[in-house]
């Protein structure tokens, strides 16, 4: 494996040259004070034992100075995470050779009976087993018998038990003889893996030696092929439970997939199979098995050993539990508590979970070596190997219990790096398995991929692994081993890089596969539902190799400061031709990255029925089949994201968009013939009312302006014209209609009301009291002075607001708001809650004015961090400067929201003064600041005073 990623990098955690003569004393000096604890506890020499509760508070105060001198020592960087697991461990030895003592001399035998009584070994399983124990760790302990327990025996568990209960400390015990625990180990593997660990504390040692001799035996008899398909079962639930990405942005420390539990597994393996204590016993020669591990390797595995025991030790010590998932709240203060500080444009957090990540990435590789060669040397060599068909065997391939190898005895890896990529297209076009022991090469060998960037054969084989079946599969398989970051060096500046926010799942190099692997889906069919027009589209390109070579480098740039779509454009103009797509192809995948976020940041912050949005974005696209594309890429990239970040409603925008450029791309109706459109969405509208009397019919078509017809369809016109008819005859000042749009999976809020300044905020103030978080919305104010408000909503997962309850609040809350009697900042207050663990998550605000975007409005942006009431704030601070609110589109991304506001002044022109736009920033920022302790926000006084007055 190559040094840059199996530790090239310099851990933050290293320690000063003194910690290792401070560990050697600290751990020699740990049992020195044991034998005065013991005395004092049982009286000896020749007094009676101490009473329990006087017991109880000496031990309490031998535990808090163990603890407290362990977590002195590691925060002082004088021991490193395994370095003081193990101190931990050795001390907590100590304390339990005390209790023991106690426990003898507290229960005395009772009869001569008991007397005889066999004794017991008191026996460390499980973590505490294997030497190593965390802060906040369980204590695993077998009360080991000849046979089984006695009166005396158990009364002296009960004991013990009960006196580590009362000194706070987490115990998970057995008590067992020796046959007991091979019956139960032949059962329960959990039990087995716990027996694999075991080490002897006190009590009658030669009960342990036979306990010892009789597990050795009885591990040979059954072999490690049933222990092996026990713990491969037992990784695969893990996983499933705790993430089955090793590349999740908030990762399981312990049980995630590459965390210290799959660590634990190799020694579990290496302990039953050869009975070995260290993983460097397994290099050499003359090592069981070989020498199954490289001296590098072994290094790999203690480097990242040490560090996941690191971050652990933090991580328990922050919390002030047993803590293992590394949430957002925790990644800053672990982080900062190992040194990482911001380098360039990355942030210190940024670069800890980098390494975090490089670390889990080098567990699973390290895995994938030394597990099969585990096995093979446990179980014999594997069964004769024969070559394959003609083609196999020309290839350099050849079989090897039924699965690919590379063909023995003069074909590998290392002489021949081209097979690397051939044993995979032969694996994907004839569906079969690659040997555990080829991939173990693939890993070793990766670094001779560099050899193979500029052979023809390793360029078209590794195109044709990109555009072939299951990309993802064999894409992630060639990131694991290491293959990628070889072959294409700027691949290897992704791995592992993840941004600090709640919005993206993965990290950068997972989430760029995960996008191929979404592409293919769509290739599939397998989306028609979720998206429909993607699916169609797909059939109609004619530049499929670069739509796959664009989603593998859409994000390529990421992290490198600047904008990672220009730069990783720059690098798909280098890449492609090396790679064999032709200069056409290249220019159209650098086209597709540059602008790979164009249609999202179009659809979720401009006003698509701004005729210049439409026009501006197809002067920039010119080609329908380029449009088709970035549709495609979009699709692909977002769902890409995370689970939660694709809906309906966004589903909606994005086709929206894609067909309005599509019909000016197409010659159709032309998008500057306002009138026009303006004209027939009129007479759509009048024949849908063809029913009313005319009279009726003219007074409502003459009450909208253009936006307003440009808005909505004739249904959605003819349903607000049936909505302002029965307002009107029953003289209604309010009305509120909520509809469900299962397809959207959005609700239609409409609010007809007199208008005023203000009204906007004070509407998405009740939405933000009723838990409703706006997806979007349109204003209009109709030519009777009315207002015609709509907005679409969401709940908090995501979907439809359409519990019947809930929709009955939010209309009263609406209602309450407008009439003043519904006091919104103290009900805002009220719901803004959100996880501890997102609180550490910043969004520094700001405010962006575009007087370009827009004939006839001034856009505004806001980002920053999201929380109910938000745009209440906002839409509250332009209404307090005088400003009319004509669109907003809503959108969030984690905890970022980013808002978009189309408006004028109160003459209908842009806002194109200096000073008023400097006024207007200020109002704004304010708004965007984080709520004061109060709750009653930080929002400008002047601005809230008005909005409330209105």
């Amino acid at each position: 494996m190559s040094r840059a990623r199996l530790g090239g990098m310099t851990s933050a955690a290293a320690f000063p040259a003194r910690a290792t003569a401070q560990r050697s004393t600290a751990l020699a000096d740990a049992p020195s004070v044991i034998p005065d604890l013991i005395a004092e506890l049982t009286g000896a020499p020749d007094g009676s034992p101490i009473r329990r509760e006087a017991a109880l508070d000496l031990l309490r105060r031998h535990l808090g100075r163990i603890q407290l001198r362990v977590q002195d020592a590691f925060e002082a960087q004088e021991l490193s995470g395994l370095a003081s697991a193990r101190w931990l461990a050795a001390l907590t030895d100590g304390l339990m050779q005390a209790i023991h003592a106690y426990a003898v001399a507290m229960v005395p035998p009772r009869n001569p009976a008991e007397e005889a009584e066999p004794p017991f070994a008191l026996v460390a399983t499980g973590g505490y087993g294997r030497g190593v124990l965390a802060p906040y760790s369980d204590i695993d302990l077998l009360f080991l018998t000849e046979q089984s327990a006695g009166p005396r025996v158990q009364r002296m568990v009960e004991f013990v038990l009960y006196l580590l209960w009362d000194l706070g400390l987490k115990v998970g015990h057995a008590t067992r003889s020796i046959r007991d625990c091979m019956e139960e180990a032949g059962r329960d593997t959990t039990v087995l893996t716990a027996l694999v660990d075991a080490r002897f504390l006190v009590g009658d040692r030669p009960v342990f030696e036979r306990f010892l001799e009789v597990f050795h035996r009885t591990r040979q008899e059954r072999g490690l092929g049933p222990f092996l398909a026990a713990k491969r079962a037992e990784r695969a639930g893990r996983h499933a439970r705790y993430g089955d990405s090793p590349y999740l942005v908030e990762p399981h420390v312990k049980e995630g997939r590459g965390g210290l539990r799959d660590l634990q597994t190799l020694y579990w393996l290496a302990r039953y199979a050869f009975n070995t204590q260290r993983m460097p016993e397994l290099v050499g020669a003359d090592s069981p098995g070989g020498g199954l591990l490289t001296e590098h390797e072994a290094r790999a595995i203690r480097r990242a050993w040490n560090f996941l025991w690191t971050v652990r030790f933090h991580l328990h010590y922050v919390a002030g539990r047993a803590e293992e998932r590394l949430t957002f709240d925790f990644q800053p203060v672990v982080g900062a508590r190992m040194g990482y500080t911001p380098r360039g444009r990355q942030d210190g957090v940024e670069r800890f979970m980098k390494h975090l990540f490089l670390t889990v990435r080098d567990v699973l590789r390290l895995t994938r070596v030394l597990e099969p060669a585990i096995e093979r040397a446990a179980l014999g060599p594997p069964a004769t190997r024969r070559h394959g068909d003609a083609a196999l065997a020309e290839a350099g391939l050849a079989f090897a219990d039924g699965k690919l190898v590379a063909a023995p005895p003069n074909r590998d890896f290392s002489r021949e790096p081209i097979l690397m990529l051939r044993i995979l297209k032969a694996a994907r076009d004839r569906k079969l398995e690659i040997h555990p022991l080829a991939i173990r090469a693939l890993i070793r060998n990766a670094h001779h991929a560099t050899a193979l960037r500029d052979q023809s054969e390793a360029n078209t084989l590794f195109l044709d692994l990109l555009t072939g079946k299951d990309a993802a599969q064999w894409l992630r398989l060639m990131n694991e081993t290491g293959f990628l970051s070889r072959f294409i060096p700027d691949w290897a500046r992704i791995v592992g890089l993840m941004q600090f926010d709640t919005y993206h799942v993965f990290t950068v190099d997972e989430h760029t596969i995960e996008a191929i692997g979404v592409l293919q889906q769509v290739e599939r069919n397998e989306l028609v539902e979720v998206a429909p027009v993607a699916s169609e589209l797909i059939g109609q390109l004619q530049s499929r190799r670069a739509l796959y070579m664009a989603a593998l480098l859409h994000d390529i740039a990421k992290g490198r400061g600047g904008d990672h779509s220009e730069l990783g454009a720059r690098i798909a103009t280098e890449l492609c031709p090396r790679l064999g797509l032709t200069p056409e192809e290249t220019e159209t995948v650098s086209w597709l990255v540059l602008h790979h976020l164009l249609v999202s940041q179009t659809a979720f912050k401009r006003d698509i029925e701004d005729p210049k949005t439409v026009l501006d974005i197809a002067d920039l696209v010119q080609s329908p089949e380029r449009l088709r594309l970035l549709l495609v890429l979009t699709v692909c990239d977002m769902r890409a994201v995370g689970p939660k970040v694709w809906n309906g409603w966004k589903a909606t925008l994005l086709r929206e968009v894609y067909w309005r450029v599509a019909e000016v791309l197409a010659g159709g109706l032309s998008v500057p013939e306002r009138d026009v459109r303006v004209a027939r969405a009129r007479d759509a509208a009048a024949a849908m009312l063809a029913a009313w009397p005319a009279a009726e019919r003219d007074a409502f078509l003459a009450r909208g302006y253009s936006g307003y017809w440009l808005s909505f369809d004739a249904d959605t016109h003819a349903r607000h014209a049936a909505l302002i008819r029965e307002a009107e005859a029953s003289n209604a000042p309010l009305t509120v209609r909520t509809r469900v749009l299962e397809s959207r999976a959005v609700t239609e809020i409409t609010v007809y009301a007199a208008d005023h300044p203000g009204l906007f905020s004070r509407i998405a103030g009740a939405l933000a009291v009723a838990g409703a978080s706006i997806v979007d919305a349109r204003i209009h104010t109709l030519t009777n002075g009315m207002a015609l408000d709509t907005f679409w909503v969401q709940d908090a997962a995501g979907g439809a607001f359409d519990a019947p309850h809930r929709l009955a609040r939010l209309s009263v809350l609406v209602e309450q708001a407008l009439s003043g009697r519904l006091r919104l900042r103290e009900e805002i207050c009220k719901v803004r809650r959100e996880p501890a663990r997102l609180r550490a998550v910043t969004v520094p605000p700001r405010v962006v004015f575009d007087n370009h975007a827009s004939n006839t409005h001034t856009v505004i942006e806001v980002n920053g961090r999201d929380r109910p009431g938000l745009l209440h704030d906002v839409t509250a601070a332009i209404s307090g400067e005088g400003l009319q609110i004509a669109s907003a589109h809503i959108t969030t991304y984690g905890v970022r929201a980013v808002d978009v506001f189309y408006v004028k002044d109160v003459f209908g022109l842009k806002v194109e003064n200096e000073r008023k736009l400097a006024s207007l920033r200020v109002a704004m920022e304010a708004a965007l600041a984080p709520p004061a302790a109060d709750g009653g926000g930080s929002v400008a006084v002047a601005a809230r005073a008005a909005a409330d007055r209105a």
